[in-house]
C-alpha cells in the first residue's frame, strides 16, 4: 500500500493512500458490471453505494477511473445502447429483403424472440423518460440514439423505394418515426402492464404498416 506524509497540527505520522488503478480494462468491468444498475434505477435513483455494490470496488477505484458518477452513468448508457444495436443488427443480417430487414427492427421486440436485452429492457426508453429531468447529457445521448435509428430506418426504407419494393410516395422520415414511435410506446406499455402480448400486439401492427408501403407492382 503507498503512504504519504499527513500532519495534524505539529505531529507527523504516515497515514495510507488506497492504490487506484487506472486501466481501461477496469473501466471496461466498472461499466459492464453498473450498466444494469443504471438501465434499471436510472441516473437520479442510482447511489454511490450502488456502484460499490455491483463493482466490488471501493469509492476510491471508481471515481479514480471516471471524473464523477455522471461520467460513469454515460458509459453504462453507452454500453447499453450498442448491446441493443447489436442485437438488432444480428436480427437484420438474418434477411436478404428490404421488407423484411425493415421489420426485423420490430421483431426483435417480439416476446417469442426471446431477446437478450440489457437488464433492465429498452435503454432509449429509460434513459430518455428519466434523464428529461435529471441529466441534460444523458437526455441528449438518448435523442442522438433515437435519431440515429430514425436515419437507419429511413435509408433502408428509401434504399427499398429506389428498387420498387416500397410505394414511391412513401414518406421515409414519417415512416421511421412511426415504427421508433410504436416500438418504444410499446416497450412502455408493456413494462408498466407486466403484459408482453400487447408488444407483440405492436409488432404486428408495424408488420401491417409495412405492408401498406410495400410495392404491390413489386419488380
Amino acid at each position: 500500500m503507498d503512504h504519504l506524509i499527513c500532519f495534524s497540527n505539529t505531529d507527523r505520522y504516515i497515514c495510507p493512500v488506497e492504490f487506484v488503478a487506472k486501466s481501461e480494462s477496469t473501466r471496461q468491468y466498472i461499466v459492464e458490471s453498473t450498466s444494469g444498475v443504471f438501465n434499471k434505477k436510472g441516473y437520479a435513483g442510482t447511489a454511490l453505494s450502488d456502484l460499490i455494490e455491483a463493482t466490488k470496488l471501493s469509492k476510491g477505484s471508481i471515481y479514480g477511473n471516471f471524473e464523477n458518477k455522471e461520467a460513469v452513468a454515460i458509459a453504462a448508457f453507452d454500453y447499453n445502447l450498442s448491446q441493443v444495436q447489436q442485437l438488432i443488427h444480428d436480427k437484420v443480417s438474418q434477411f436478404e429483403g428490404y421488407k423484411e430487414k425493415l421489420f426485423a427492427h420490430a421483431q426483435v421486440y417480439h416476446s417469442f424472440e426471446q431477446t437478450p436485452f440489457p437488464e433492465g429492457g429498452c435503454p432509449l426508453m429509460n434513459t430518455g423518460v428519466e434523464a428529461d429531468d435529471t441529466s441534460e447529457v444523458l437526455r441528449e445521448k438518448a435523442a442522438e440514439g433515437i435519431m440515429s435509428w430514425m436515419s437507419s430506418l429511413a435509408t433502408l426504407i428509401e434504399n427499398g423505394m429506389a428498387v420498387n419494393v416500397f410505394r414511391p410516395d412513401t414518406n421515409s422520415n414519417e415512416t421511421a418515426t412511426t415504427i421508433i414511435a410504436l416500438i418504444e410506446g410499446g416497450m412502455m406499455m408493456s413494462k408498466v402492464t407486466h403484459n408482453t402480448s400487447l408488444m407483440d400486439d405492436i409488432v404486428s401492427v408495424i408488420g401491417e404498416l409495412i405492408d401498406r408501403i410495400s410495392n404491390p407492382n413489386e419488380s
